[in-house]
Formats: structure tokens, C-alpha cells, sequence
């Protein structure tokens, strides 16, 4: 009682005191998180200009609610790469003064559906009329802010139209241009020559560091540029059911097939329950049992659980079969009956006209005209069935043409209404034409299904309690071990296996093989957190993920053990061409191929533009080296792509001059039509960029 009454007593003191920690609690995770720090910054700057973080979340919330499952941090994404192009390309406009008139944004505006489509601002003769644009806004001025978004985005783009005109005007090709292509493509070289491969020597016997791998991609850094990046490896313990987990789920399916005793507390007796094999209410019983309930839908043999489909499929009404596996529910099924031609299989060759839903039409005709092609394909089939593939190859409009117009197999009502009702209400082999909204169909119906309906008590097959349990124990130990020790000599020791290290950048939610886990990579950026930090995460449906950063790297290039699959074997080349040069001694080439172990080959008609050596691949720099050379004159050693090779040039054929070279000037110009579209690239890779979302938790 003593205690109890200071307690009382000191109640009040209690209160505060707890109070104060909550408070101190509170505050100290606002700072810890960013959350004062954040909202004082901006998300970014791109070349000194900054992004103002509320804009930018304003327009993230939008891009959410308009695209369908998307996540906020595939939003942000998708806001900044907008955002940054956006500032670039302003920018460039501003340099050179371009400025667009009402004319001009007008007719971007009407460019728009929405706006040049929508009936409020159309006359009586269904044209944008301006006037009736002006004043609808006029009079609902609620409205103002839609028509100033509206605008100042079609001012942007009016801009870019500019701009990129501007550019593809300054983008010409010379009549020298187009006589060099002639010339790559007609000029011929004959050469013979010695290769000494590459894999004539052992991979094993030349070994390439990492700080070899560096040292290239310094040397070459816009092909390997790359944001900062952690490399975290991590072990999964999987929340799984075990053995004991699951032979006891396959008890409690197998105690179902039979009946039971229950003592009914309301008659004070002993009741007999029927089990499945007895039960005369199938469905009931399925939904009073089963984690899946009654599907009453026939299945075809092929979509039933290939393993038992056989006895399942051919199962008598009333009887029996299981317990058997089916993914991760074990199961027992009753057969409730058989029914034919639940699925069909058919093929069509479709006729589409002008006006029909036909992204593939190879051809404009009225819709008399298609009529009358389709009855011509009909007869032609009727006369000559094995006629409908071809027929469906070179006629048909529909994508499934290339398969010869087969559609496989499909379900009642899976397919338009007269197409679905002659496919189920005619037999195998039979040949009609219907009309749908996609045009003229020849149809020609080339299997039926039966199915079983089958009532299935499924019972998940999932991590007991237990089990739970004791993973959470065994991965909360391996946190707490390799937090101070190694984190791959624990594993080991827990019988748990590493997973190869997942490089991510800061922007990412991939995680390697376990998908979208945007919590991890975003821990791994974390202020504080730093290499050898260790963490545990609970992944719904997965289990335990403890990871570990293995790496930071602030290089701005990408991770070595993502380039060195790339760049390992061009390393490992050159180190095998200086031992192979040093063999190349000779002053003819015999000499040269009896010290590399090679033969002396011939290469004809060989061109700037077809380098590709005869059953070795394109070897451009050989090529170039054959055509620099003086008729009978020997090259230096040349690495390739595949080995080093000394070359002989025999013959160098001359194409005869043109008067003009309009048809590869043209050719060019294909080649550099789309050049436009590497401007903004051209543009980030030179600004200055400054990317802060990971502090607003993107």
C-alpha cells in the first residue's frame, strides 16, 4: 500500500516526464527525417535554376491520380526528367530570342482534342470558331486558370516546334557527303591475311583488376557515366511453410475426405458429420472448408494442374481424387459432371473496311466492296478448304494473319457476339462468314473442348505460427551478429546463403530479383548509414531481408561489377593481342602464320560499309587497314574484334565516278532524320544538375 500511495503521489511528475520524452521523441524524428530541413529546400536545380519543391509535389500528386497503379516514386520520376527538359530547352530558347504570337499558340491549342474537338467551341458548320473559344472563357472566368495552363504549355510547345524546325533546317547533307557513301558502299578491297585469335589463349591466363576496370571507364566516362551508387548484398530468410507445416495442412485435408464425430452442445449428443466423399452438398461443403470457394466455371484438361489432369479430367460424377498439389494449396476435388465444347478453337480471315476498328487494314474499300471480297474468299475456301491458310496469310487484316488466322482456343463470350455465337453453335470443320464491328469475318471453327466442373476444397500451404516465429528469431540474430562481425562468415554459420551484391542508384525501387523494394534502396542512401551498415526489413508475402551495404560509389560511374561483364572481355583482348603481337615477327605472311599457329586467308570484295569477314564477323579496322594499304604491301599488326591480324593488300577496285549523288545523299538524310531527338540528351549531359528528391522521401 505504501508503494501505491507514492506512486500517487508522484503521478503528476510521471505524467510530465513522459510527456517531455514523447516530446523530445517527436522532435528529434522530425529533424532526424528531414522534415524542417526539407521543406526549406528546393528538389532540385538545373543549371542554377531551381525546382521549387511544392510545384514539384503538386505535379507528382498529378501525374499519380492520372496513371493507373503507378507509384510516387515512378511519378517523381517521370515529374523531374519533364522538368529537367523542360528548363533545358527554355533556356535555349530564351538564347535565341524565340517568341510565338496568339496566332501561333492558337493553332496549338486546336491541335488539341479536347479543345479543336469540343463542340462548346464550334460554329454551326463544326469548325473552331475563336470568338466562341474567347468568350466561353470570358464568361466563365472560373475557368481562367484551365486556359492559362493550357497556354502557357501550348507556348512552350509552339516553341519547341520552332526550335526543332530550326534544327533539322541547319541538318544538311553535302553532295561530298553522298559521294563518300557511294564510295564506301562501290569501293572494293581483296586482301589476303594471318589471324592470330584471341582465344587461342586462355581466359584464365590473363586477369584483370578492378582497378583496371576503373582506369578504362575513366578513360572513357560518357559511355559509363552514372549517378552515385550502393552496391548492397543481403540474405533472404523466406517466410515459408516448413515440412511439419506442411504434413499438417495434408492431415487436415485427408481427415476431410471422411467423416467425423462432433458433440452438438445444443442436443447434449454426438453428432456424425459427412466428410466429402459422403456429403450430398458438394458446394457447401467446398465453402465451408476451403480457403479458395465453389467455382462452378468447366475446365478444360489443358488448364488443369498438368501433374494430375489426367485422373482429374476423367474423373466419374461423384467421385473423388486427392489430396494432390496444386501450387501452394493442397487439394481434394469431387467431379460434379462433364460438359462438351466448354472452349473452341477457330481461325478467321478478316476483311475490314473503311470506318471499321482495323489497326492492320492492307487495303481502302467500302464496306460493299469488302462484302463482296469476303464472299469471294468464302467460295474460294468452300471449293479448296486447304486454301485458309494462305488465304488467311495474304488477305486477312487481322494481326493474326501471320499464324495463318488461328486464334487458338477461347471461351464462351470471350470474343464479339456474332463471332462467338457461330463458333459455339456450329461443329469442327465448319465454314461461315459474319459481320462484326471489325468488318467482314470467313471463319472456320477447327476444335471444340470438353471441360469438368469440379468441386475443390483447397487448403493454403503457409508458415505456421510456429514457424514464423522462429524465422523471426533466426533473422533478428543474424542482424544482430553481422551488425559487428562478417556479415558472409555469419551466414554461414546460420546455414543461410549472400545473394549476389544489387547495385542501385538513389531514384531507384528495384531490387534486384525481389522486385519493387523502394524502403531498402531508400535506407541505403540514408544520411548516416555508410559501408558494412547492416538492416533487417519484413517484405509482405517474401519474408526477412537483411541487408548489408557492401559499397558506395560516389565515382559518378557505374558500379564494376556492373561494367565488368562489359568491359572485362575488351581488357582481357587487348592483354592477349600484346602476347599475340610479340609472336608476329615474319616479313612474309607464311612466316607470320607458322609462329601464331594460323593459316594465310583470302578476303574479296570487301567494302567500307560490308566489313564482315568470312566466318569471323565484322572487322572494320582490318577492312580500313586493307584499303590504306598499297597494292602487295603488308600491314602492321591490327587488333580486331576477334583476333590481331596482319594484312596483305592484293587488289583495291575503284567504283566508277557519278555525274551526281542525289540517291545517297538521300540516304543520308534518312540516316539523319531523327538526329533532332539527340538534342536534349546532348543538353543534359552538359548541364550542371543538382537532384535532391531522396530528401523529400520519393
Amino acid at each position: 500500500m505504501a508503494v501505491l500511495q507514492k506512486i500517487r503521489q508522484r503521478s503528476l511528475l510521471l505524467i510530465l516526464v513522459i510527456g517531455f520524452c514523447l516530446l523530445a521523441f517527436i522532435i528529434g524524428d522530425i529533424f532526424n527525417s528531414g522534415g524542417f530541413n526539407s521543406t526549406s529546400k528546393d528538389v532540385g536545380s538545373i543549371d542554377g535554376k531551381d525546382i521549387a519543391f511544392e510545384d514539384f509535389r503538386v505535379k507528382v500528386s498529378n501525374v499519380e491520380k492520372s496513371g493507373q497503379g503507378i507509384t510516387s516514386t515512378e511519378a517523381a520520376n517521370r515529374v523531374w526528367e519533364q522538368e529537367v527538359s523542360i528548363a533545358l530547352l527554355t533556356s535555349e530558347f530564351e538564347k535565341l530570342g524565340l517568341r510565338v504570337g496568339e496566332k501561333h499558340i492558337l493553332e496549338v491549342l486546336k491541335s488539341d482534342q479536347n479543345i479543336g474537338g469540343n463542340p462548346l467551341f464550334m460554329n454551326a458548320a463544326g469548325v473552331f470558331d475563336v470568338a466562341k473559344f474567347k468568350e466561353y472563357f470570358k464568361s466563365n472566368p472560373e475557368q481562367a486558370q484551365f486556359l492559362k495552363d493550357r497556354e502557357k504549355d501550348a507556348e512552350l510547345n509552339a516553341k519547341y516546334q520552332m526550335y526543332n524546325t530550326m534544327i533539322k533546317a541547319a541538318v544538311f547533307t553535302t553532295e561530298s557527303e553522298g559521294k563518300m557513301k557511294y564510295e564506301m558502299e562501290a569501293n572494293k578491297v581483296n586482301f589476303a591475311y594471318v589471324a592470330g585469335l584471341y582465344s587461342t589463349i586462355k581466359d584464365s591466363d590473363v586477369k584483370i583488376t578492378d582497378a583496371e576496370i576503373v582506369d578504362y571507364m575513366k578513360k572513357n566516362e560518357k559511355k559509363f557515366k552514372a549517378d552515385e551508387s550502393r552496391e548492397v548484398e543481403y540474405v533472404l530468410i523466406e517466410d515459408k511453410a516448413s515440412t511439419a507445416d506442411e504434413a499438417e495442412v495434408k492431415s487436415k485435408i485427408n481427415a476431410l475426405l471422411t467423416g467425423s464425430v462432433v458433440y452438438n452442445q445444443a442436443t447434449g449428443k454426438n453428432d456424425t458429420v459427412a466428410g466429402f466423399r459422403t456429403t450430398k452438398n458438394a458446394i457447401d461443403f467446398v465453402n465451408s472448408n476451403s480457403d479458395v470457394p465453389y467455382d462452378s466455371t468447366y475446365i478444360a484438361k489443358k488448364d488443369l494442374p498438368a501433374v494430375d489432369a489426367d485422373k482429374l479430367f476423367n474423373l466419374a460424377p461423384g467421385t473423388v481424387y486427392g489430396p494432390y498439389m496444386f501450387g501452394k494449396y493442397y487439394c481434394i476435388s469431387k467431379s460434379m459432371g462433364m460438359k462438351s465444347g466448354v472452349n473452341a478453337k477457330a481461325s478467321h480471315i478478316l476483311i475490314g473496311y473503311e470506318g471499321t476498328q482495323v489497326p492492320n487494314q492492307k487495303e481502302k474499300r467500302t464496306k460493299e466492296q469488302a462484302k463482296a471480297k469476303a464472299e469471294d474468299i468464302l467460295a474460294q475456301v468452300t471449293a479448296n478448304p486447304d486454301s485458309f491458310l494462305m488465304l488467311a496469310f495474304t488477305a486477312s487484316d487481322d494481326s493474326s494473319a501471320q499464324q495463318g488466322g488461328d486464334l487458338g482456343y477461347f471461351g464462351p463470350n470471350q470474343m464479339v457476339k456474332p463471332f462467338n455465337d457461330f463458333v459455339f453453335s456450329n461443329g469442327i470443320g465448319k465454314v461461315g462468314l459474319v459481320e462484326t464491328d471489325f468488318g467482314f469475318h470467313i471463319i472456320k471453327v477447327t476444335d471444340k473442348q470438353d471441360g469438368i466442373r469440379l468441386a475443390t476444397v483447397a487448403q493454403k500451404i503457409e508458415a505456421s505460427e510456429a514457424t514464423s516465429d522462429k524465422m523471426f528469431t533466426q533473422a533478428t540474430k543474424f542482424e544482430m551478429d553481422a551488425a559487428d562481425k562478417d556479415f558472409n562468415k555469419v551466414a554461414k554459420e546460420l546455414g543461410l546463403t549472400v545473394a549476389p551484391a544489387v547495385s542501385v542508384k538513389g531514384m531507384d525501387e528495384n531490387f534486384g530479383s525481389l522486385g519493387n523494394q523502394r524502403t531498402i534502396v531508400r535506407w541505403a542512401f540514408e544520411d548516416g548509414v555508410k559501408e558494412g551498415s547492416v538492416k533487417r526489413f519484413e517484405v509482405a508475402n517474401v519474408g526477412h531481408v537483411i541487408a548489408k551495404v557492401k559499397s558506395i560509389d560516389k565515382s559518378g560511374l557505374v558500379a564494376v561489377s556492373v561494367a565488368r561483364p562489359y568491359v572485362e572481355q575488351i581488357l582481357k583482348n587487348k592483354k592477349k593481342a600484346e602476347l599475340i603481337k610479340a609472336k608476329m615477327n615474319g616479313s612474309s605472311l607464311e612466316a607470320i602464320a607458322k609462329a601464331v599457329g594460323g593459316t594465310v586467308q583470302q578476303a574479296t570484295g570487301l567494302t567500307m560499309e560490308n566489313t564482315m569477314l568470312p566466318n569471323v564477323g565484322p572487322e572494320p579496322k582490318v577492312v580500313g587497314n586493307a584499303f590504306a594499304l598499297a597494292t602487295n604491301k603488308m600491314s602492321a599488326p591490327i587488333e580486331g574484334n576477334t583476333a590481331v591480324y596482319v594484312v596483305k593488300n592484293t587488289s583495291t577496285v575503284k567504283a566508277p565516278a557519278l555525274k551526281s549523288h542525289a540517291t545517297y545523299v538521300a540516304k543520308l538524310k534518312t540516316q539523319s532524320a531523327s538526329d533532332a531527338n539527340r538534342v536534349v540528351p546532348a543538353l543534359k549531359g552538359n548541364a550542371k544538375i543538382e537532384d535532391n528528391r531522396q530528401d523529400f522521401n520519393y
